[in-house]
């Protein structure tokens, strides 16, 4: 006993490479902390023993299966790729393919189907941008929706007596049904433990600025509401990201949206008849003016902080939830502002009437949700400058429906809108090398976006 205790146990170890098999003999000599005492060290056949390779081995293993090497090799050897050596290094079976791993060149059979990084990375673009398009898609449907709204509203206003308040209110209680979608999801409807306070912040800052909004249609035109809303929310929630979110808008984002910008103050400019100064002042018409125009800057204000707010939730509250939560904040405040602004109650009392209200439902819909969901993966300011084609279009159809001639600069300042969103689409979806001072918009959010 003694004897094999100092003499030791020898070990067989086995290499089974494609081109050689070799054999490597090793003596373990056991080690006994105190005299006497025998320590029984795992040998070859018990059971749990685990013949690992060593540092050297295993670090030699990594330098013959490695792809660097193969790629070294590659560029060294370029005719190698095309000659029977090449062929020959190639495992002839299955079994040999399976005992690469153990020791091997770790090459896979010539009928593999593994894909190598480049091709891994290639197919994750591809599926990046595709996710893009459709991000972008919804993203610009959801700008068409807001045009058709804008003009929606003023038509339930002006042809059927509708209030923009009590418009707001029926379009909160039609989307309370949203509920649905986190009950189906198995989500609490008013968000998960720890970040309620949030969201119920977020419904509120969404649920004034739409407030404020439609309040202001009572002061001024639709169009100056309107307009003011997108410039003050672009303007603001560029500045709130970056105060509360650190996100920083790049050198090609920031000039387009200071395009879109400076075309939503070209159509905000007055027109010449308003600059005749032979009218005679009426100070409550300024006054009523001034506070029509304080409502919607109020509003965008608002607004922007809902976004920012939205976007440091994006990974805790989906979109019905947030749906939901707008839904009923928005059944609170807008019976309050009503009130508070003592707006006339009306009742529509004809189908068309009807219809109108279900089209502006589900045109407020269908804008919520592609601006939600576009927040998941873009800078806030630039989901709300791409909602500014709103302004362009209502124009239009405001043409088709209530024929009224815009001004130049009206037409000029939506050119410099239509120019900056087109600009800014480019740059997020075309190749790198169609647009070469730009990589993907997807790559681009991983690296400069911080993690929340």
């Amino acid at each position: 006993m003694e004897s094999a205790h100092l003499l030791g146990t020898s070990k067989k170890r086995v290499k089974i490479h494609p081109h050689t098999v070799t054999a490597q003999y090793a003596t373990r000599t056991p080690y006994s902390p105190q005299p006497g005492i025998h320590t029984h060290f795992p040998q070859p056949g018990d059971e749990g023993y685990d013949d690992a390779p060593s540092f050297e081995d295993f670090g030699s293993f990594l330098e013959e299966t490695s792809d660097k090497k193969r790629l070294t090799e590659g560029k060294k050897w370029p005719l190698t790729l095309f000659t029977s050596k090449d062929k020959d290094s190639t495992p002839k079976s299955a079994s040999a393919a399976g005992t690469s791993g153990e020791g091997g060149d770790g090459k896979a059979p010539k009928g593999s189907s593994s894909k190598g990084v480049g091709e891994q990375l290639a197919s994750f673009g591809e599926a990046s941008v595709s996710a893009s398009r459709m991000t972008w898609v919804g993203l610009l449907g959801a700008g068409l929706a807001h045009g058709v709204l804008i003009v929606l509203t003023r038509v339930a206003s002006e042809q059927f007596k509708l209030g923009p308040l009590f418009l707001l209110l029926v379009r909160s209680v039609f989307q309370l049904i949203s509920v649905a979608v986190p009950l189906q999801k198995g989500e609490n409807p008013f968000g998960p433990s720890g970040y309620r306070l949030h969201l119920i912040f977020y419904g509120i800052a969404y649920s004034l600025s739409l407030c404020c909004a439609y309040s202001s249609l009572t002061f001024i035109s639709n169009g100056n509401a309107t307009t003011t809303w997108r410039l003050t929310t672009t303007a603001l929630s560029a500045i709130l990201a970056f105060l509360l979110l650190e996100e920083r808008l790049g050198l090609m984002d920031g000039i387009s949206i200071i395009a879109g910008l400076f075309g939503l103050g070209l159509v905000l400019l007055p027109t010449v008849d308003e600059y005749n100064v032979d009218k005679p002042s009426d100070p409550v018409a300024f006054w009523k003016g001034a506070f029509g125009w304080s409502l919607s800057a109020l509003a965008g204000l608002w607004m922007a902080l809902a976004l920012v707010g939205y976007r440091s939730l994006k990974e805790k509250i989906g979109v019905g939830t947030a749906l939901f939560t707008v839904s009923w904040t928005g059944c609170l405040l807008s019976p309050a502002t009503l009130a508070l602004l003592q707006e006339g109650w009306s009742w529509p009392t004809s189908a068309q009437a009807w219809g109108l209200i279900l089209g502006l439902v589900a045109c407020s819909v269908a804008a919520f949700l592609g601006m939600t969901h576009a927040l998941t993966r873009l800078h806030p300011a630039i989901v709300s400058a791409s909602q500014t084609v709103e302004v362009p279009l209502a124009m239009l159809l405001y043409l088709a429906v209530l024929p009224e001639a815009p001004s130049a600069l009206e037409i000029i300042g939506e050119v410099f809108i239509l120019i900056s969103v087109s600009w800014m689409v480019a740059m997020k979806l075309l190749p790198s090398r169609v647009v070469p001072r730009r990589q993907r918009e997807e790559y681009e959010e991983i690296l400069d976006s911080p993690i929340k």
